[in-house]
């Protein structure tokens, strides 16, 4: 049986599906009143919402009908008269006329507009009558948007083989590099679960289990501080599969991504590209790079190998980017600003060059450069007149870093903006540094990476060397999610974690309920999971994930509807076993 989602026993059409072909029909219309008008005959012009559109009705002006009323309208469609058609809406064609009024519901006046002008509304207000502000057309837009992401999500994946499966949500403190949300156990005092961060460690065992291809909309938790792309709180799509390499992860995610976005926009983007870390810091300076515009870091270390010039003799790294046509922007306030920053992150220095009409640099440090080294500046960054061109020259890793941020400060458009740009990022370091207290490597991702089979051989004599088997999916410039082939083999777990400096006493007491199951087989396996909030965002033209979650919390970490964080009242605390201390002054 066919189910009409706009039919209801009080309803028989939403208010924005009327149009001029049904001009003549008697119609039943539920929704709010968004807006009242009193005309001189004696009538009164209701603008009639849901959250499919806006429909005008004609009513008696001593009907009492007033903003955000909940009412039932029964009435006759009919053209609107000559020289009142509204272009801006669908159903601006036709009115509704000869109207029954039923009120609902009578309604107190809302803190804020519940239309457009409510953006401009300081967003505590929104939050705290969020119910209200759900109501405006942006957020129903949004929100449902949401919906059409989880469903071509799901279906992506169903259709690929994998089946559904929901894990825990309290499980043990695991150290997965992110502050847990500890849950204290009222049957075990003194002892805590844990939400989790991740599924990570369930959906590996899953693949222990043989369930060959598992997929989960997994909510997660992460005690982290607050930012435009980052909730307590969020949604990822989550997958693992077996007997697998990195290309069958990386096919059947980008399958669920294209279709999601196919979803919403009517047309599918092109394959996804690849570049490896080590490319994506060559060119961008960052692991999660925009590829919207250009900029690029530009090599010059070589141009420089024979210098004069101190602050560029020696240094292993030489890089710069040019800044096209906005050399005039840039006075010496702006300079200096920008140099103070690039120290500010680690950098020695920053130089600056500005090309003049004639070609030549106009620069503090010109005189101590050769025409050899200026000329070849101007060739290598494709300079013209009126470009300004920034130079690092240190470390490999601070260069890369340094002028990846400042091309990003002066050069990435709204994360919303221009095209969709989806890249690949793999090959990964396996480790990342060195950890200061015990001059052991630090993990990149997780300790259950794959090292890249390539690199093997160097775990002994230059671990920080070693690549790993895994990958980010990036979005105009947001991450949307990570990674990786994971180890099955408990010879090669214990390798890593003996180059961590994990003793196998600390791995059984940490990783014990989950190693033990690798002991009866396990297949080769990998996975992904990548964030459904931020994918949502962009797709919807949105700056802050807070605007495509129905309920989220402020910068904060407070949710101005509920109050909470609460505090817990002493006969709680009580049974968990559990002592306040007073705030430290």
């Amino acid at each position: 049986m066919s189910v009409d989602p706009s039919r209801t026993s009080l309803r028989s059409m939403k208010c924005g599906e009327v149009r001029s072909q049904h001009i003549g029909q008697t119609i039943s219309l539920c929704g709010w009143v968004a807006k009242r008008r009193e005309h001189g005959d004696k009538l009164a012009f209701v603008d009639l919402r849901d959250h499919s559109g806006i429909v005008q009705v004609v009513i008696d002006d001593g009907v009492d009908v007033r903003s955000e009323y909940v009412v039932r309208i029964t009435g006759k469609v009919r053209a609107r008269p000559e020289g009142t058609v509204n272009t801006q809406i669908a159903t601006g064609e036709v009115e509704i006329g000869e109207c029954q009024v039923e009120v609902l519901r009578s309604a107190d006046p809302p803190p804020f507009p519940i239309d457009a002008r409510a953006d401009d509304v300081d967003e505590n207000v929104r939050l705290q009558y969020r119910y209200l502000d759900i109501r405006r057309e942006r957020m129903q837009k949004n929100i449902r948007l949401r919906a059409r992401v989880n469903s071509a999500v799901r279906s992506a994946m169903e259709r690929q083989g994998f089946v559904e499966v929901e894990t825990p949500m309290l499980v043990p403190s695991t150290p997965e590099g992110a502050r847990e949300f500890l849950v204290p156990s009222r049957k075990e005092p003194g002892s805590f679960y844990a939400l989790p961060q991740s599924p990570q460690l369930f959906k590996q065992l899953l693949m222990v289990a043989g369930i060959d291809r598992y997929n989960q909309i997994a909510r997660c938790q992460r005690d982290e501080d607050l930012r435009a792309d980052r909730q307590y709180e969020f949604m990822q799509l989550d997958a693992e599969m077996s007997f697998v390499e990195q290309d069958d992860v990386l096919e059947a995610i980008s399958e669920a991504v294209l279709s999601a976005a196919e979803a919403v926009t009517g047309e599918r983007p092109p394959s996804i590209e690849r570049i490896t870390w080590r490319e994506a810091m060559d060119r961008f300076g960052v692991d999660k790079p925009d590829l919207r515009f250009g900029m690029e870091l530009v090599e010059l270390t070589d141009v420089f190998a024979g210098t004069e010039f101190k602050a560029f003799a020696g240094a292993s790294s030489i890089k710069g980017i040019r800044v096209t046509g906005r050399a005039e922007e840039f006075g010496r306030n702006k300079l200096d600003g920008l140099t103070d920053r690039a120290k500010k992150m680690g950098a020695k220095g920053l130089v600056w060059m500005k090309v003049a009409g004639d070609g030549s640099l106009d620069s503090p440090v010109s005189k101590f450069l050769s025409t050899t080294e200026q000329s070849a500046v101007l060739s290598r960054l494709e300079c013209a007149p009126g470009d300004l061109v920034l130079i690092v020259a240190d470390e490999w890793m601070t260069t890369c870093e340094v002028l990846g941020q400042l091309r990003n400060d002066l050069g990435r458009p709204p994360v919303h903006q221009g095209p969709y740009r989806y890249v690949w990022v793999v090959e990964f370091p396996l480790f990342v540094g060195v950890d200061k207290e015990t001059g052991r490597p630090k993990p990149g991702h997780h300790p259950f990476c794959r090292p890249h089979p390539d690199d093997l051989d160097k775990f002994e004599t230059d671990p920080l060397s070693v690549r790993a088997l895994a990958y980010d999916l990036v979005l105009n410039g947001w991450e949307l999610g990570s990674g990786s082939i994971r180890i099955h083999e408990p010879e090669m777990q214990r390798q890593v974690f003996t180059a961590l400096g994990i003793s196998e006493e600390e791995a059984n007491r940490k990783f014990g309920f989950f190693l033990k199951p690798f002991t009866f087989g396990a297949p080769p396996h990998g996975g992904f999971a990548f964030g459904l909030d931020r994918l949502v965002a962009i797709l919807a033209g949105e700056e802050n994930i807070r605007e495509v979650i129905a309920f989220p919390k402020t910068q904060s970490g407070q949710d101005p509807m509920t109050n909470a964080p609460t505090r817990a009242d002493n006969k709680q605390l009580d049974e968990l076993g559990i002592r306040v201390l007073p705030p430290s002054v």
